[in-house]
């Protein structure tokens, strides 16, 4: 199987369970044995370029075919930023489906030593404090080109000031494969 065609099926999917909430009959989905094995994924949506949802899974616990169903409806109608979309703006909304790879730790001695080793355009980044919690995918880095902008704003983000470091702070990294609507 390739790339193209599971990047198909899970954008397939993803387009299915938004549109069944609206009472849309669903496309067909190749049937795949990878969307029966546990993944993880992002599901992402834009109007017009501008991010509308995005919500996703940070560790493969559900079959893929799941995951990717049941976070493409939380980026529709449950991302806290937006409000509900509305079945008159599905039609003009586009799909990005990221398949995470396993998190891997990223231990690093300072902060100097995180923006050294960070991958721009490769890495997403995950950020852990106590109970603060944040990540980037690797596609923020198309708006946050530079590691120091890149970590300061997951720190925004987690609820910590730009320039907080602490030596307790987790970092963990991971890679995704993307698949986009036209």
């Amino acid at each position: 199987m390739t790339d193209e065609i599971l990047g198909h099926a899970l954008l397939v999917s993803a387009r299915n369970a938004i549109g069944e909430r609206f009472g849309l009959p669903p496309a067909v989905v190749p049937a795949l044995p990878e969307l029966a094995a546990p993944g993880a994924t992002f599901v992402t949506l834009t109007q017009e370029r501008r991010l509308r949802g995005c919500i996703g899974s940070l560790e493969a616990q559900r079959p893929l075919a799941v995951d990717v169903a049941e976070n493409a409806v939380a980026a529709a109608f449950h991302d806290h930023r937006f409000p509900p979309l509305p079945a008159n703006e599905f039609a003009a909304t586009r799909v990005e489906v990221s398949l995470l790879t396993p998190a891997e730790p990223f231990p690093v001695a300072d902060e100097e030593e995180a923006l050294a080793r960070l991958q721009p355009g490769r890495d997403g980044l995950i950020l852990r404090y106590g109970r603060r919690r944040a990540t980037f995918l690797p596609q923020v880095w198309e708006s946050l080109s530079t590691p120091r902008q890149f970590l300061a704003q997951l720190k925004i983000k987690a609820g910590l000031p730009a320039d907080f470091w602490h030596p307790e702070m987790a970092l963990a990294r991971y890679g995704v494969r993307k698949w986009k609507e036209n």
